[in-house]
C-alpha cells in the first residue's frame, strides 16, 4: 500500500495536470474568437470541437471510475460502429493516405483499438483478456474490409504498442517516444509543406501524399506567413486561399491540423494545438491507471495525431470526442483500486 504522502503527492500532480487541461482547453476555445475578430470567422467549428474533446474527456473518466474495463470496451465497438457507418471510403490514394472522411474512419479504427486494448489491460480475467486483444485485431482487419489502409495500419501499430507496452517498467520512456514519434511526422509535413527537403526524398513523399494535398500545405504554409499573429481567421482557408479552385479540396482545408490553425489561426493557434496533446501524453503519465493502459492511450492518440498532420481526421466531432473519450478512461481512478499504478 502507498503510503498517505505519496497519495497525497499522487493527488496534488493530478490536479496540477487536471488545472493544466483547464487552461489549455479554455484558450484553444478563446483564440479562434479572438482570431474571428474583424474578419469575419467563422470559430463555431474548432468550439466544436473543443466541447467535444472536454465532454468526452469528462465522460471517460466517470466511467472509467466506475467500469475500469466496460467502459472502454463499448467505447471500442461504438468506434468501430461509427467507422462502419461512414460511407465507404474511395479506392486509391485516398485510402491510402488520409484525406477528408477517409481520414475520420482511420482515426476511428486506432481509438478503438485503442479502447479494447486499455479494456484487456484492465481486465485480471486471462479469458477476457485474450477476446478483447482479438476485438482489438478485428478492429484492425476490418480496416481492410472498409477500405481503409491506413487505419488497418494505425490499429496495427496501437495493437503492437500495446503489447510491447506490457513489458515497459517505467511509461517516462514510453511517453517520451510517443512524443518524439508526433514531432518526428509533424517535422516531416512542415518541411514538405516548406519544400526543404532534398529533391529526391521530396518526391518520393510527394507520390504517396498526392501532389494535390502537397499544394494545399504549401499554400496554408505562405498563408501562415503572411499573418502569423492571428491568422486568416478560423473556416477561412478555402477563401483567402491562392490556389485555383479545381485545386482546393470540397472542403475548403489544407487536410493538416497543425498547418490550418496555424494558417486560420496564427503561430498562437499551432502552438496551442501542440499544447493540447502535449497536455494528453503529460496526463496520461501522471495517470494513476497501470502503465500499459496509459501507454496505449497514448499510442493510440499519437496515430491520431498523426493522422490530423497528414488528413482532416479532427474536422470530425466524432474523432474529437473518441479522443477525449479514450483520454479520460486511461487518466481514471477505478474506485475500486486502492493503491494508484495498479
Amino acid at each position: 500500500m502507498t503510503s498517505a504522502v505519496g497519495a497525497d503527492a499522487d493527488s496534488d500532480r493530478r490536479n496540477v495536470s487536471d488545472a493544466v487541461g483547464v487552461l489549455v482547453l479554455g484558450a484553444c476555445a478563446g483564440w479562434p474568437l479572438i482570431s474571428a475578430a474583424g474578419r469575419d470567422g467563422r470559430p463555431e467549428g474548432v468550439l466544436l470541437a473543443v466541447l467535444a474533446v472536454a465532454a468526452g474527456y469528462a465522460a471517460g473518466r466517470m466511467s472509467g471510475a466506475l467500469l475500469p474495463v466496460a467502459a472502454p470496451c463499448v467505447g471500442a465497438l461504438a468506434g468501430l460502429g461509427f467507422a462502419v457507418t461512414m460511407p465507404q471510403v474511395a479506392s486509391g490514394p485516398q485510402a491510402t493516405t488520409p484525406l477528408g472522411q477517409a481520414g475520420a474512419v482511420a482515426a476511428l479504427l486506432a481509438l478503438a483499438t485503442g479502447g479494447a486494448c486499455c479494456a484487456a489491460w484492465a481486465t485480471p480475467v486471462p479469458a477476457l483478456r485474450l477476446g478483447l486483444r482479438l476485438l482489438a485485431a478485428g478492429i484492425a482487419v476490418s480496416g481492410l474490409a472498409l477500405g481503409s489502409a491506413a487505419g488497418c495500419a494505425a490499429s496495427a501499430a496501437v495493437l503492437l504498442c500495446s503489447l510491447a507496452a506490457g513489458r515497459m517498467r517505467h511509461r517516462g520512456a514510453g511517453v517520451a517516444g510517443l512524443a518524439l514519434a508526433a514531432a518526428v511526422v509533424t517535422g516531416t509535413v512542415l518541411a514538405v509543406a516548406g519544400n526543404v527537403l532534398p529533391a529526391g526524398l521530396a518526391s518520393a513523399l510527394e507520390g504517396p501524399l498526392t501532389s494535390r494535398r502537397v499544394r494545399l500545405w504549401r499554400d496554408a504554409l505562405r498563408l501562415a506567413h503572411r499573418n502569423t499573429a492571428l491568422g486568416v481567421g478560423p473556416g477561412r482557408f478555402g477563401e483567402v486561399s491562392g490556389l485555383p479552385s479545381d485545386a482546393l479540396a470540397p472542403d475548403g482545408k489544407p487536410h493538416s491540423a497543425l498547418l490550418q490553425q496555424a494558417a486560420e489561426q496564427g503561430l498562437v493557434g499551432g502552438l496551442l494545438l501542440a499544447a493540447a496533446f502535449c497536455w494528453l501524453l503529460h496526463a496520461l503519465w501522471r495517470s494513476p491507471r497501470a502503465t500499459p493502459v496509459a501507454l496505449t492511450a497514448g499510442a493510440a492518440l499519437t496515430a491520431l495525431a498523426v493522422l490530423a498532420a497528414v488528413g482532416d481526421a479532427l474536422s470530425f466531432t466524432t474523432v474529437s470526442a473518441g479522443a477525449g473519450l479514450l483520454a479520460g478512461l486511461a487518466t481514471a481512478r477505478p474506485w475500486a483500486t486502492a493503491v494508484p499504478g495498479n
